[in-house]
């Protein structure tokens, strides 16, 4: 067993139990910097996939900007403070559903994916560099490009609605 394949394993354990502790935490920032550390374990991936554009543009945006924001939305809506964690009755059977929905699409993804034999080729190639993708992303996906900016800032503007105090 080769370092790369020891530095897969411990990436894909790390990324699987922060994922596992963002769900079973408690405390909603105990939560995001769990989902921290898992994007920095994907981030590993993509770096031994030869993707390094990728990984830092995970680190910085989702990593950096976007959970920065997560946390700024749930100290503005301060979600510790009286918070009702046991629901009513319709909000688990509707959590129920949509968990049940979930595993039914995870089902219908992996049913037809069989063992492939072919190895993933990491350290070489063209595949994952800056060039290559921003030649597709800025070409072939302008469009949705710019939509996920728009949405972007209009999430943060609804953060900033929600917090914001009558």
């Amino acid at each position: 067993m080769g370092i790369t394949q020891i530095l897969f394993w411990f990436l894909t354990a790390l990324a699987l139990g922060s994922a596992l502790m963002v769900v079973l935490s408690k405390n909603p920032v105990y939560s995001v910097l769990f989902l921290i550390v898992a994007f920095f374990a994907i981030s590993g991936h993509y770096i031994l996939l030869n993707a390094q554009f990728l990984a830092i543009v995970n680190i910085i945006v989702y990593a950096g900007a976007i959970m920065v924001l997560f946390l700024f939305v749930i100290m503005l809506m301060n979600l510790n403070a009286g918070m009702n964690l046991q629901g009513n009755k319709l909000m688990r059977f509707a959590g129920f559903i949509a968990g049940l929905c979930l595993f039914l699409v995870l089902v219908a993804a992996l049913k037809d994916a069989g063992i492939k034999k072919q190895m993933v080729q990491t350290s070489g190639g063209d595949i994952g560099l800056i060039k290559n993708l921003g030649t597709v992303l800025f070409k072939e996906y302008v469009v949705p490009f710019e939509i996920s900016s728009v949405l972007f800032l209009s999430a943060m503007v609804g953060a900033v609605v929600i917090g914001k105090k009558e």
